[in-house]
């Protein structure tokens, strides 16, 4: 599924794509992206980009990953304040709700839940929130920087120097999440403590572990970095089936243009 560039406003070029790998039967992922029509809505809301993980067997992932995205992208729209992050906050623990209502209400769907990434770009500002492993990388200049930490033990280990970060995406215990929606009684949302400034030729990079664990932080940017947003999608979903592709491959790339502001 490859987003189609053109639709956008001007200011941005963003492509998505979604690949069910080498080893599954399933797509468990989703993805989304989203612009108001209304003019006066975009300046306010700006431009949404999520990204999900689903799990819990195949019907249950692919359920609460659609889930998640879709009241993600809801809740943001019908937010009636002006704080992109206290609205992305808001949708998170909605979606959160949601997912546990559907798995009391359907006893098949238990355990079902999901990782959940979202950005908002509004002008040259970017906020953003997250629950489990799915990525949010910024690539500026040939240089990369991660913007989530993951909710994984091996992500604890990490932060707690027990593991070093260079060992962590091939540590058998990576995929085990500390969080995510619809998973406990309660959901801690990660998010930006402010607005991150965002340039022009800046490339925003969402992505599920089915990527990141297989391909390294300097082959993701320079696939980037070297690519339009669609040509880098395909390349790297190429490169991860290359390697095995053990698990759904998911990702969006979203690159600023010389008129964000506008």
């Amino acid at each position: 599924m490859l987003v189609d560039c053109v639709t956008m406003k001007p200011g941005i070029e963003v492509a998505g794509l979604t690949d069910i790998g080498c080893q599954r039967e399933n797509n468990e992922d989703s993805f989304l992206y989203w612009e108001p029509a209304d003019d006066e809505e975009f300046r306010r809301k700006g431009r949404l980009a999520v990204i999900a993980d689903g799990m819990g067997g195949h019907e249950g992932g692919q359920e609460a990953s659609r889930m998640a995205v879709e009241t993600v992208r809801e809740v943001y729209d019908q937010a009636f304040h002006d704080d992109p992050q206290a609205a992305l906050f808001e949708s998170f623990n909605v979606a959160h709700a949601r997912i546990l209502d559907f798995a009391d209400e359907h006893p098949g769907f238990q355990g079902m839940g999901t990782t959940c990434t979202a950005v908002v770009v509004r002008g040259d500002q970017l906020y953003f929130a997250h629950v489990g492993d799915s990525r949010l990388y910024l690539v500026r200049d040939a240089r990369i920087l991660r913007l989530t930490r993951d909710h994984s033990y091996v992500g604890r280990l990490v932060e707690s120097g027990l593991v070093r970060p260079e060992d962590a995406e091939h540590h058998p215990q990576r995929h085990i999440l500390t969080a995510a929606l619809g998973s406990g009684i309660e959901v801690a949302v990660d998010g930006a403590t402010q607005s991150v400034s965002v340039q022009e030729g800046d490339d925003l990079l969402l992505c599920t572990d089915g990527l990141w664990s297989v391909v390294s932080e300097e082959e993701l940017e320079a696939a980037v970095s070297r690519n339009s947003p669609a040509n880098s999608c395909a390349a790297l979903v190429r490169l991860a089936r290359q390697r095995g592709g053990p698990d759904n491959i998911t990702l969006q790339v979203l690159r600023v243009g010389a008129n964000s502001k506008s």
